[in-house]
């Protein structure tokens, strides 16, 4: 595993996901609006909440080609780099997306914080997710979406808010159980 601190596991709820957005230096980035279906599943923190090295927020809601029966998750990481995180949860065993990342045209845009923002697809990530990085806020972004399939979910216009600038929005998510994709033992 390449990140250097464990991973601090959080079961979504409003009131600590709204402190950890307050006290982290690095953002907990989220879609925004929510998919239609979709719920917070978690969040996630390397390092001390104050001077924490990287974030991860996760999502569970219908797969976006499945039937009503199929689910899929989406993790939304920032982190300074070599933090390792988004890595980790790609299924790489460095702490970056690879040597041959970011060659060519960006596979996707999004807009993140108001910005938009480049993504490339990381085809050295684990087969069994998609997995998009690039970097916001002097930061790397990283996506990853379970199954594999669900990188289709990326196809939408996607805009990232920060959990920090939502303000009292963030007691109206919609919340459901601590997503195993956060569990790294």
């Amino acid at each position: 595993m390449p990140m250097s601190l464990p991973l601090q596991v959080f079961a979504p709820d409003s009131h600590t996901l709204a402190d950890h957005a307050a006290a982290l230096r690095v953002p907990l980035w989220m879609p925004w609006p929510l998919p239609s279906g979709w719920q917070v599943t978690g969040h996630g923190y390397v390092g001390e909440a104050d001077k924490g090295t990287g974030t991860v927020l996760a999502f569970r809601g219908p797969h976006p080609f499945g039937d009503l029966s199929e689910i899929a998750d989406l993790l939304v990481v920032a982190e300074e780099p070599g933090t390792g995180l988004g890595s980790t949860l790609a299924g790489l065993t460095t702490t970056d997306p690879g040597p041959t990342f970011g060659r060519g045209a960006p596979h996707l845009k999004a807009y993140v914080g108001g910005h938009p923002t480049s993504l490339w697809w990381v085809e050295t990530a684990a087969s069994d997710r998609a997995v998009y990085a690039g970097e916001a806020a002097g930061r790397w972004l990283w996506l990853v979406l379970h199954p594999e399939t669900a990188g289709a979910l990326l196809v939408e216009r996607l805009v990232l808010a920060n959990v920090r600038d939502l303000g009292h929005e963030v007691d109206l998510l919609p919340y459901g159980e601590l997503s195993p994709r956060l569990d790294l033992s």
